[in-house]
């Protein structure tokens, strides 16, 4: 059932017909008969959904809107605003989930009936789920709260009949994140399996802080499990809530409230506490909290709230369990702290500090730190003299905001860990390992400062690898340099191409072509268009705007969601729609396979009439992304369907496409070169500073 008061922006009815803003724009001002906003401001109107789909499929823009789309703007459009939407959408798929005949003759009836016989049959899946007391984050809808929604959950029921109800809402929650990001401060997925690792298998879980339930998501499901999360937003209580219920079959328990000041919580002892807290706060409690019990390592400091949350998940632990925080690096080592930090360490509270590498989660310009913890028992000595520091952030390329291989890291920290940890559990002594990561005997860290930054305490090893590795990298250099040499581009020649009428052209002038555009290539189907930055189920590499603009291997994740990603083929031209650079890159052997990330199109040519690496080469031409391009205030954006083509045949397509490779090739050898000669000039600082290479 359409619902007529859904109103989408133009950016939704950009998405609708698969076009960028910009067309938007250009339709409202060439058509007269383009639909009034009937909402929103006047520098941003919103339309009526159903007036938008009648003119677009009016006009051949559209086929039919997909089922998806249409139940996204419902959602976004909502008159309560999209998050109480998304309640009511969570509770209605948890319905359908545990009790679809009771799902199908409410809906069998009038709007006003399902609204009104609705809140009665969600009581009989809430209360199970959550519990049946009243400080519960998920409350049960009113008939009067339903029947706005009654359009959106006719269309989630459609769309859980095609996808399945977990999937549904982990779509609509993820967009919902994606339009909004300014909102939330996520965990990414990678980091979030990586903390529920180091944890290790736990029965009952708690995420004090849980947010939109990224790090209670990750945890491996066990028989009969509990998990517990808080926040002080009811919003994200409750979608964590219907997100964890639609997940698993655990007993799921969320509470809405300020954790440290309103602890929902202070009788459990949870075999792992994982939490990633809000960073910096000032007004966090101090002076309501100062005799608070949960300060049994000392009182934090005002400005120390995350020593706060790091007591707060020591107290929910039961003897033996384990706590991981993220942490911004400054913890570590900040003077108002280190009464705090020594008396974790002395009483074997503190196992670890993992510094990460930058660009792993929100701030991404600092390298933030994994703290494990253990609760120890009240009289036990003293067990482990020593503390696992380990620094990942040389392990992996800067790739900001999480654009590197997980994987690596995720290898790296549990390969440190396991070791260390198995010693600790049998009460002995880890041996030293050499590298990014060693244990470190507490006495050494119980200085003035107890500054526990892990690079301050590692072993120094030269940058370069000493002096022979530094001789690899020199001749590796060298040869790179005549290969080069060897590749640079053979001198220009003037264009002697003919005009159609067959007189030569003029060789101080650009040669005149027939020129075609990217969208109309693909009407015609010379070529088939794709935009990324869809999840998946599958767990591939995936190909970002940073990777194809610095022509290195897929670095990049996507978050997990139902709509299938963009997987890349050899041949296939992928080009950055952010940023005003004119690049293209030609998909290889080595990269075909990797998801396709955000901000990146998709340009896969039918071989019998498209030259893969002409056509990459005419896309990179400084004219041509500036004719394509539109400026906002802080972006330039490519609108890929305007760029332009020469009408060529096959065979001189191919022509161009080999001096484009040769060009490309010559492009790589120059950035392998820039590479080295940046490892070996870094290399020989450090080697004649540390002492490794002498200046002889």
């Amino acid at each position: 059932m359409q619902d007529n008061g859904t109103e989408v922006t133009a950016a939704g009815i950009a998405r609708l017909a698969g076009v960028g803003r910009a067309a938007v724009s250009n339709w409202r001002r060439r058509h007269a008969d383009f639909p009034k906003p009937v909402g929103g401001t006047e520098t941003s109107p919103s339309f009526a959904l159903a007036e938008v789909e009648d003119w677009l499929r009016a006009q051949g823009k559209l086929a039919e809107v997909p089922l998806r789309e249409r139940v996204w703007q419902q959602l976004a459009g909502h008159p309560e605003g999209p998050v109480p939407a998304l309640v009511h959408a969570g509770c209605a798929l948890l319905l359908i989930h545990d009790r679809p005949t009771v799902w199908l003759e409410l809906s069998a009836g009038s709007d006003e009936r399902l609204a009104e016989l609705l809140p009665a049959s969600l009581d009989q899946v809430l209360d199970p789920r959550f519990g049946v007391i009243r400080k519960r984050a998920v409350d049960t809808p009113t008939p009067a709260q339903l029947l706005p929604s009654a359009p959106l959950l006719r269309g989630t029921a459609d769309l859980a009949a095609e996808l399945g109800a977990r999937q549904t809402y982990e779509f609509l929650l993820g967009r919902h994140l994606d339009a909004n990001p300014r909102q939330y401060t996520l965990t990414p997925a990678g980091l979030a399996d990586l903390m529920a690792d180091l944890a290790g298998p736990a029965h009952s879980v708690l995420d004090p802080a849980c947010g939109t339930g990224a790090l209670l998501r990750a945890v491996t499901p066990t028989k009969d499990q509990q998990l517990y999360g808080q926040d002080s937003a009811p919003e994200l209580a409750a979608l964590t809530a219907l997100r964890l219920a639609l997940q698993a079959k655990a007993t799921v328990r969320t509470a809405a409230a300020d954790t440290l000041r309103a602890d929902a919580y202070d009788s459990l002892r949870a075999d792992a506490v994982l939490c990633h807290p809000p960073f910096n706060e000032r007004n966090w409690g101090h002076d309501e909290l100062a005799y608070d019990a949960r300060w049994e390592y000392g009182f934090p400091a005002r400005t120390e709230s995350e020593l706060a949350w790091v007591q707060h998940a020591l107290a929910r632990l039961r003897e033996g369990g384990t706590a991981v925080l993220l942490m911004p690096p400054a913890v570590a080592s900040r003077r108002s702290g280190r009464r705090i930090r020594a008396d974790l360490l002395r009483r074997g509270a503190l196992r670890a500090v993992i510094a990460l590498p930058v660009g792993a989660a929100p701030p991404y310009n600092i390298p933030l730190h994994l703290w494990v913890l253990r609760k120890p028992a009240p009289h036990a000595h003293p067990a482990q003299p020593e503390v696992l520091l380990a620094d990942t952030g040389e392990l992996v390329a800067d790739g900001g905001r999480g654009g590197f291989d997980w994987q690596v890291v995720r290898t790296a920290v549990l390969d440190a860990w396991r070791p260390f940890d198995r010693g600790f559990t049998r009460g002995g002594t880890a041996q030293e390992r050499p590298g990014p990561s060693r244990p470190v005997p507490v006495i050494e860290l119980l200085d003035d400062d107890v500054d526990l930054a892990p690079a301050r305490h590692l072993l120094p090893a030269a940058a370069g690898g000493g002096a022979e590795q530094l001789d690899d990298v020199r001749d590796r250099l060298g040869e790179t340099l005549r290969l080069t040499a060897d590749l640079i581009p053979p001198s220009p020649t003037l264009s002697t191409a003919h005009e159609p009428g067959g007189a030569p052209a003029d060789p101080r002038q650009p040669t005149r072509w027939p020129l075609t555009t990217i969208g109309e290539l693909a009407r015609g189907g010379a070529l088939l268009l794709r935009t990324g930055g869809n999840g998946g189920h599958a767990r591939v590499p995936v190909l970002t705007d940073h990777d194809v603009l610095a022509g290195t291997a897929p670095s990049g994740t996507l978050p997990e969601s139902d709509e299938e990603p963009v997987l890349t083929e050899t041949g296939d031209v992928v080009v950055p729609v952010l940023g005003g650079g004119a690049v293209a890159r030609v998909v290889d052997e080595a990269t075909a396979g990797a998801a396709l990330g955000r901000n990146l199109a998709l340009l896969r040519p039918d071989p019998a009439a498209l030259d893969p690496w002409f056509l990459a080469g005419f896309l990179r031409g400084t004219a041509n992304n500036r004719q394509a391009s539109s400026y906002a205030s802080t972006a330039t954006r490519l609108d890929v369907r305007r760029l332009q083509l020469p009408r060529l045949p096959l065979a001189q397509q191919r022509r161009y496409g080999e001096r484009f490779r040769a060009l490309a090739e010559f492009e790589e050898a120059l950035r392998h070169a820039g590479r080295l000669g940046g490892q070996l000039v870094r290399g020989l600082y450090d080697g004649l500073t540390d002492g490794t290479v002498t200046p002889d």
